[in-house]
């Protein structure tokens, strides 16, 4: 007997980059994506720093929801998250996915970046980004 769902999942591989303290989270990055996510992040200071500045607000679970927040659209998108780097200025996100593994860490997933988002709200361009991402279902490598 088959179990027909409307849920698609996407199997995905990333690796573990950053953990908090009591070891309950911990930030990964897409295996897939990783190329373009480190060159974003390492393509000048300025970014390394706002990089280094979201994920210390993540692991020690602080909330800004100007640099880190939900991007729940619809019933689709549980579970997304966007980085948001120099909001007012070039505005690009990172999509993250949020996944709590069997062994009880929660990860944050590095998935998707997004450059020079336009408007304050989700656009039509953002939109499929974010559903393909809430998607992705992740193992650690």
């Amino acid at each position: 007997m088959f179990l027909l769902t409307n849920s698609l999942t996407l199997a995905r591989v990333c690796k573990i980059i950053g953990k908090s303290t009591d070891g309950k989270k911990a930030i990964c990055i897409d295996k897939e994506n990783q190329n373009e996510i480190l060159a974003y992040i390492k393509q000048s200071p300025r970014h390394t720093k706002k990089w280094l500045h979201i994920v210390q607000l993540i692991l020690e679970g602080h909330k800004n929801t100007e640099l880190y927040d939900k991007e729940e659209i619809n019933e689709k998108c549980k579970d997304v998250t966007a980085m948001k780097f120099f909001k007012g200025q070039e505005n690009d996100r990172i999509y993250c996915k949020e996944q709590k593994m069997e062994d009880g860490l929660c990860i944050i997933v590095t998935a998707e970046i997004y450059l020079k988002k336009k408007s304050e709200k989700v656009s039509k361009k953002e939109i499929p980004i974010i559903e393909k991402v809430a998607q992705y279902e992740y193992k650690i490598e």
